[in-house]
């Protein structure tokens, strides 16, 4: 079903549109909770990318996705990036 709306959302709003791309981190949660991390991670990545693109690098939502991006690569046992991405996500906030 979340990918049907995210489908849905892609032809009438656009890939960049912030609310296709909250369907993508949604779906990418999901995804995760399944335990897909791989594909999670893909789109975590996908949607990282397009939220710095579209919003910037300290909007809170892309700092969202870069957080949940963390907790996926942590998860697989990477935790030098997710302590990386993390310490990216921190200095963000405060600038």
């Amino acid at each position: 079903l979340l990918r049907e709306c995210l489908e849905v959302k892609k032809t009438a709003l656009g890939e960049a549109h912030p609310s296709t791309l909250d369907s993508v981190h949604n779906l990418a949660n999901v995804v995760q909770e399944r335990g897909r991390d791989e594909e999670a991670e893909g789109l975590h990545c996908q949607c990282l990318n397009a939220r710095k693109t579209a919003l910037g690098d300290t909007h809170p939502s892309t700092l969202a996705s870069m957080s949940s991006l963390a907790l996926t690569v942590k998860k697989q046992g990477r935790y030098g990036e997710a302590e990386e991405l993390l310490r990216r996500c921190l200095e963000a906030t405060k600038s």
